[in-house]
């Protein structure tokens, strides 16, 4: 071998570990979550999600996590802590966590776990082609409100007022209470809608509802009645026949839970923010609605109360908790 021919070979040799380091150096992709409650199992859900398609936590992937522990005044200033940090892709969930983080940016591009119709909200062009930073799940929350009261109907036959659980401030209760009025008059059901501060004081809470009469309770999506362990009392403080979303009712706050499967949401919003890690535009991402819809039933709650769960309602349960 020739000299010069030599000291080339040697001289790639030992370049060669450098390149080989600079590709295996990729950036690690930084994830920018925030949500309105503190974490829950659904965070954990969304992470599984995101290990599933490979994006492992120190490996490839970092999640800046940050919760506004129920608060959500306090969403605006995470949204735009978290844009301080140059993340690739913030998530969020629930209007107020898109409306916070559309107002920090309209570059970073923004899954939204859970949220409602973000056309009719004027953030999104259509359902097909967003057009803009954000996509993700929506789900009919106003319509589930309305499909709440048919069942809560039969759960309790006799009702004549419903009490509507409501987050006060909830820029969503109008259009949910407007759904669910066609239905009361289809049932010859006055709705009471019973607005509340959540978080917010307990006593406060028990209170306003007390001084509502109702024969029954549907408790609307807002996330942070799903959350908060206000719901629970406000049930057992009106003992009436109630009806929430389905992780209520699992986590015995309510004898009765009807709605979308959260966890599985959590964990699907995931393969968005694969997509767009990997390259994929928002603006022609998809907004993806919920298909399935679930019943949960929990005898334990229900005979705390002395609510009877009819035949009827039992029959249509994916899951009945003894």
């Amino acid at each position: 071998m020739r000299r010069r021919e030599f000291v080339g070979l040697v001289g790639g040799l030992a370049a060669w570990p450098l390149a080989a380091g600079a590709q295996q150096a990729k950036p690690i992709a930084r994830i920018g979550l925030f949500l309105p409650p503190p974490r829950n199992p659904e965070v954990e859900a969304f992470l599984a999600g995101l290990r599933d398609l490979g994006w492992v936590e120190g490996q490839n992937a970092h999640v800046e996590y940050r919760d506004a522990g129920g608060d959500d005044s306090r969403l605006p200033a995470l949204a735009a802590e978290l844009v301080g940090l140059n993340v690739d892709v913030l998530v969020t969930a629930t209007f107020p966590g898109i409306l916070a983080a559309r107002r920090a940016t309209t570059k970073i591009p923004i899954v939204m776990i859970v949220g409602p119709d973000l056309v009719t909200a004027g953030l999104a062009a259509s359902m097909a082609h967003p057009g803009g930073n954000i996509t993700g799940q929506t789900f009919f929350l106003t319509e589930l409100a309305a499909k709440r009261l048919e069942i809560l109907a039969s759960l309790a036959p006799a009702m004549t007022r419903a009490g509507v659980l409501l987050q006060r401030g909830n820029p969503l209760n109008d259009s949910t209470m407007r759904a669910m009025t066609a239905a009361a008059q289809a049932l010859k059901v006055e709705l009471r809608p019973v607005e509340v501060d959540v978080p917010g004081d307990l006593g406060s809470a028990l209170s306003t509802v007390a001084s509502t009469a109702m024969d029954g309770l549907v408790i609307t999506d807002a996330n942070a009645f799903v959350t908060s362990p206000i719901v629970g009392a406000i049930v057992e403080k009106c003992r009436v026949p109630s009806i929430a979303a389905p992780i209520v009712a699992s986590r015995g706050a309510a004898p009765v839970g009807y709605g979308v499967d959260f966890t599985a949401m959590f964990r699907h919003a995931a393969v968005f923010v694969d997509k767009i890690l990997k390259g994929a535009n928002p603006a022609d991402i998809p907004i993806e609605q919920p298909t399935k819809f679930r019943t949960v039933i929990n005898l334990k709650t229900a005979r705390a109360l002395g609510v009877e769960i009819p035949p009827a309602v039992s029959l249509r349960a994916d899951e009945v908790i003894e």
